[in-house]
């Protein structure tokens, strides 16, 4: 079995791909500054170097020996990218050169987390890997700029690289507490202990929500498809159907058994009124759909924050 470097492994989506790994019995190594993962996240048989991914020793030093990288380390937040342009920027971009640099050395295949904040406001048309980016935020901006390094990183250095624009993402161990968080986990917590829940607007803005297994699935479906290929592509990861956030709302009190208490508060500035992709160009490439529809997820997400 293969060593595989997960950068960000002890966070949300990482820790999920290393149990995934390590249950198919591969070793796994985490880079993860435990600025938002958790030790607790992690197995025991996870090795766990704590340090910056965006420092170019750290993260040589952690690439040293693997078979395959995955690279999700990142600072996900919106107002963190407002507030601290460059030191956010440091991380989600510098990160991904610093990772890529390490894997130049011995052409290191390196899966990497992209964004559907690449794309900015469709107005109402469907995100396909064709669409040209138009990112609203230092996130997307980052996010995408990390793209096009990866593509310099196989044509130039011949890193095989695949990027996954990953839409809204949801599942156990996103903490709600956390500024980072998605409005699932937030409005699960808050549904769960009787809370109101607030609706920025009028709640019809509609997301593509995917559930982490999925995520992982793909996760592991394209160091598959690099390890057999190359290349340097990228693909969304998505359901290609979409929820209002007024629908999440009314779908997580059913599944509770509770009656919302919903209210409304100014819309968010910027807030994308719809976010909808196209997962074709993953089903055709990679073999595989997020096919876990949204009740039966937040079904399972209920039930893991009620253990």
């Amino acid at each position: 079995m293969s060593l595989f470097l997960v950068t960000g492994g002890a966070g949300f989506i990482g820790s999920h791909l290393a149990d995934s790994l390590l249950a198919d019995g591969h070793q796994v190594r985490v880079l993860d500054d435990l600025s938002t993962g958790k030790r607790a996240n992690l197995q025991d048989q996870a090795e766990l170097i704590v340090g910056d991914v965006a420092d170019p020793a750290t993260t040589a030093a952690a690439m040293a020996g693997v078979a395959g990288c995955y690279h999700l380390a990142a600072i996900a937040s919106v107002q963190r990218g407002n507030e601290d342009w460059l030191g956010t920027s440091r991380v989600n971009l510098g990160g991904t050169l610093a990772v890529l640099e390490a894997a130049r050395a011995g052409r290191v295949p390196v899966v990497y987390a992209s964004s559907a904040a690449i794309y900015g406001d469709l107005g109402e048309a469907v995100a396909t890997e064709d669409t040209r980016p138009a990112p609203l935020t230092a996130y997307g901006a980052d996010k995408l700029a990390s793209e096009l390094h990866a593509s310099v990183a196989w044509h130039v250095h011949r890193v095989p690289t695949l990027g996954l624009r990953f839409f809204n993402v949801y599942g156990p161990r996103q903490d709600p507490s956390s500024p980072y968080s998605g409005v699932i986990s937030v409005f699960a917590k808050a549904i769960a202990a009787g809370a109101p829940v607030t609706l920025h607007g009028d709640g019809g803005q509609t997301r593509d929500f995917v559930h982490v297994g999925d995520v992982v699935a793909h996760l592991r479906a394209a160091m598959g498809e690099l390890v057999r290929g190359g290349g340097a592509a990228v693909l969304n990861v998505c359901t290609g159907r979409q929820t209002s956030i007024i629908e999440l709302a009314r779908l997580l009190g059913t599944l509770a058994g509770r009656t919302p208490d919903m209210r409304h508060g100014p819309a968010r500035t910027g807030d994308i009124r719809r976010s909808l992709g196209d997962p074709s160009r993953a089903r055709a490439r990679l073999g595989i759909a997020a096919e876990r529809r949204l009740a039966d997820g937040l079904g399972l997400l209920l039930n893991a924050n009620a253990d």
